[in-house]
């Protein structure tokens, strides 16, 4: 079975904001299209306009609806490798194809060693492991480890491809071992929390909650007259007054 470093210098890993991931699929789709030039290349497809389309996605984001009423709301929930400090699918592999880097934490798959038993993605409770069936192999999310790292691309582009390619900027990379980084900041801030947690696997990558909704009564025109007090102006200018208290907030 294959040991874990005793520390790493850095627990690199992304923050997902419950909050503002609208479900668009632009990490998806951005990932596949990466990795599948990348550290996992290839990411096959089969039939994948037929009855039965199989292929390897190592990032996925599903879909829930929560609450009922003025309550309720959509939920949309990213998912892929969350490059645990104590990963399961890394002390299971028989022949050391699964390990987890000592420098950075980053947990990879080495294709020339993987025999596709499939005992990690057993292990692994988050469902992060995909079977590639043209290669025979297990793949994962890499942290776009062959990105991070390029020093051609321009500095704002060395992320994750799936962090790059979100328009509302629910997803963040950096070093969650360091309790000064901005992923760091905003996990603190935002009361981040693990996955599963009580599994103990320690996940690197961290949720935000979903904020409140707000109060129903106060998105509604009637509560114009409640906040807009007396004025000498229009009925369009005290609309506007109102309106820009609200937007400044």
């Amino acid at each position: 079975m294959t040991s874990l470093p005793a520390t790493t210098k850095k627990k690199l890993g992304l923050v997902i904001d419950l909050d503002t991931c609208v479900g668009c699929q632009g990490c998806v789709t951005s990932c596949k299209e990466w990795n599948t030039s990348g550290y996992s290349a290839p990411l096959t497809d089969i039939d994948p306009y037929g009855q039965d389309p199989q292929g390897a996605w190592l990032n996925r984001v599903h879909g829930f609806e929560l609450g009922e009423g003025l309550e309720s709301r959509t939920v949309h929930f990213p998912r892929s490798c969350l490059h645990c400090e104590e990963p399961a699918c890394v002390t299971v592999c028989p022949t050391g194809a699964s390990y987890k880097r000592e420098e950075d934490g980053i947990v990879l798959v080495n294709p020339d060693t993987c025999i596709g038993c499939k005992l990690c993605s057993w292990a692994c409770p988050y469902g992060a492991r995909e079977y590639d069936p043209s290669h025979g192999v297990m793949k994962k999310c890499t942290l776009c480890v062959d990105r991070i790292y390029n020093e051609n691309l321009e500095p704002e582009d060395r992320q994750p491809a799936c962090v790059r390619a979100c328009p509302t900027g629910a997803r963040h990379f950096g070093d969650l071992g360091d309790p000064e980084s901005d992923v760091s900041k905003l996990v603190a801030e935002r009361e981040g929390f693990n996955l599963l947690e009580e599994f103990g696997y320690k996940p690197v990558n961290k949720y935000l909650p979903p904020r409140k909704r707000r109060d129903a009564v106060t998105s509604q025109p009637a509560a114009l007259k409640e906040t807009v007090g007396p004025s000498d102006g229009t009925k369009t200018e005290k609309f506007f007054a109102w309106a820009d208290r609200k937007l400044s907030r």
